[in-house]
């Protein structure tokens, strides 16, 4: 009989090479303002040991998918069309299409109406059942089924905001901006930025339906312009950039009611730096580690850096990175926290930065790609 020591030296091997190994690369998918230099959703390849993307190519012709959603089950990817008129009538439009992971490819499933004008973001709830979409244009909320193939169903439900703010030039109605749901899939939160207020809504997967929550809201001071939501990964806080006053509020959640209690407000400029003409925020992200924080700024062109204090939910400000082009519209972090993608949309550029995964802060990596007017990031998992 052969040692055991022998027999172990020839299988361990053999064993480990059965196992799957984790994937060097990342399906990227962009979405654009469709016009002379985009046509719809591009595709690009990362390569998760150097930074590098593939020269994007078009995924699916569709208009101005400014927002993106995956399925969290099946190969389904969703995107919001920011149009005020489909078939016929008011109201932007959701685009369902079936995605291959090996090649990228998006093939069209089907289009329903958000029943409010120019739709601004959408999400899956975690069951897979609904989008939920807000409605920037006519400063609404809806959701919309999704069929056992992935089709999207006309709308369940759908919510109007009213009331208006202290800008006169930005806040005459309401501008729903964002939607996010809770860990649990129990409360939808919309940032509305025509009204200063996050509204908190009771959801219900099963039904497809939004109703009133108590409490129904949390209030930002008059001319903040709530815009973009993200909770940490333990769900104890969540964060609001503000639109208009460059500013990030941190708040401390109630899981049970679903309440949000403020903690503290931040700016994302650099110490001293006042606002100016043409500056605003955009997007906010948590790092996967939930130890940091990551916000843009348009018009001051940078990605804002903070610690995140996991116990308190304070935020404190380290880096104010450069985009490497204008209007950092969005941007996405990969799932591995390794990667953060700058979408310049006015440069037409898309930028990588390496993240520390100690501090937090960024670093050029060297690589770029151009992509007309990209405006939304989404990783997908080859």
């Amino acid at each position: 009989m052969r040692p055991l020591a022998y027999l172990l030296a020839i299988l361990c091997p053999l064993l480990a090479a059965a196992q799957p190994s984790p994937s060097s690369s990342m399906l990227v998918y962009f979405g654009t303002y469709t016009g002379e230099k985009s046509q719809g959703i591009y595709v690009s390849t990362l390569d998760l040991q150097t930074g590098a993307l593939s020269p994007p190519r078009l995924a699916a012709e569709t208009p101005s998918p400014s927002f993106l959603a995956v399925h969290p089950a099946r190969d389904v990817l969703y995107a919001i069309n920011e149009i005020n008129e489909f078939e016929g009538k008011p109201g932007g439009s959701v685009g369902a299409f079936s995605m291959d992971r090996a090649s990228g490819t998006l093939k069209a499933i089907n289009r329903q109406s958000t029943v409010g004008p120019g739709p601004a973001h959408l999400i899956v709830d975690a069951a897979g059942r609904n989008v939920l979409v807000a409605n920037y244009g006519g400063g609404s909320v809806a959701v919309l089924p999704i069929g056992p193939d992935g089709a999207l169903q006309p709308a369940s439900s759908f919510v109007q905001h009213r009331g208006s703010g202290g800008n006169p030039d930005r806040q005459k109605a309401p501008h729903a901006h964002a939607v996010q749901l809770d860990a649990a899939n129990r409360f939808a939160y919309v940032p509305d930025l025509g009204i200063d207020k996050v509204l908190i809504y009771r959801f219900d997967s099963d039904k497809g339906t939004l109703a009133p929550n108590d409490p129904g809201e949390a209030a930002l001071p008059a001319g903040s312009g709530p815009r973009h939501f993200a909770f940490g990964p333990q769900g104890r806080f969540a964060f609001v950039i503000n639109e208009l006053t460059l500013t990030i509020t941190s708040f401390q959640v109630d899981a049970e009611r679903g309440g949000l209690t403020a903690v503290h407000t931040v700016s994302t400029l650099p110490a001293g730096e006042a606002v100016q003409k043409g500056y605003s925020t955009a997007e906010v992200q948590v790092h996967p580690s939930g130890r940091f924080l990551y916000g843009s700024n348009r018009g001051h062109d940078t990605i804002a850096v903070f610690t995140l204090d996991q116990d308190t939910g304070r935020l404190t400000a380290i880096q104010h990175e450069p985009t490497q082009g204008s209007t950092p519209r969005n941007f996405g972090i990969d799932p591995t926290g390794t990667y953060l993608l700058a979408a310049n949309q006015r440069s037409d550029s898309v930028v990588v930065f390496r993240i520390d995964a100690g501090t937090g802060r960024l670093t050029p990596t060297g690589h770029t790609v151009t992509v007309g007017s990209p405006v939304a990031v989404k990783f997908v998992g080859r």
